[in-house]
């Protein structure tokens, strides 16, 4: 039984991203309105949304699970942590890219010291360090320990990311609010839509990350054994 749902569940998953993937580009480019000021543009929001906040899901797992591999030492911890930060340092860079385009057409530049972006680049960087300690060459469990802290550290920006627009002036908008943030109801189904949908992607890159890791982990335990073995030798 647990055999057939392993199998099962990589089809179930990968099925799920085509048909929910499919049905956001219908509902982006059929259902929704094209919106009177930006035209088109306005569609890289779609995109701009989901991936921002799946890039703050990944960053409080990877704390999450860092505060457990500080506590545990287990290494299926420190695991699931690395392939989340990674996932979502991709995903906080697509967010600042997608959001640079939007932004050039909506304002006019390409970038400016907004709350909200400037909180969002100190997001990028601070896990754009994570994975440079990652790649650098020092004992395992000292790398893994820094990479936590950093982790953690990093996700305590997260809530100023989210909150920027409402702690400081900020030109960003406000998607959500009591109001309802302005969306026409279309609108508001479609990006529901595309944020709840990009679950599949993202649980998709988590757990194909996770597998990778998992067997560079093995790897590596397999070349020290053999390299201990021809040194008794």
């Amino acid at each position: 039984m647990v055999n057939e749902m392993k199998h099962t569940y990589p089809a179930f998953l990968a099925a799920s991203v085509v048909i929910c993937t499919a049905i956001a580009q219908y509902l982006i480019y059929f259902y929704a309105p094209v919106e009177q000021t930006l035209g088109y543009a306005q569609k890289i929001f779609y995109y701009h949304l989901p991936v921002a906040w799946w890039a703050f899901v990944s960053f409080f797992f990877a704390a999450l699970f860092a505060v457990l591999y500080l506590l545990k030492k287990e290494e299926n911890f420190n695991i699931v942590s690395h392939a989340n930060a990674e996932v979502g340092f991709l995903l906080a860079t697509l967010t600042l890219i997608t959001g640079s385009l939007w932004g050039k057409h909506s304002w006019g530049v390409w970038w400016t010291w907004d709350p909200k972006l400037t909180t969002a680049l100190i997001l990028w960087f601070i896990f754009a360090a994570y994975l440079v300690i990652r790649t650098m060459p020092m004992p395992r469990e000292q790398k893994n320990n820094i990479a936590a802290v950093i982790a953690i550290i990093g996700f305590l920006d997260v809530p100023l990311v989210f909150f920027a627009t409402r702690l400081w002036r900020s030109i960003h908008p406000a998607v959500f609010h009591s109001e309802g943030g302005g969306l026409e109801p279309a609108m508001a189904h479609t990006v529901v839509f595309c944020v709840l949908s990009f679950a599949f992607i993202w649980l998709w890159l988590v757990r194909y990350r996770k597998q990778q890791l998992s067997q560079e982990l093995k790897l590596e335990t397999l070349k020290t054994k053999l390299l201990y073995q021809e040194e008794q030798e």
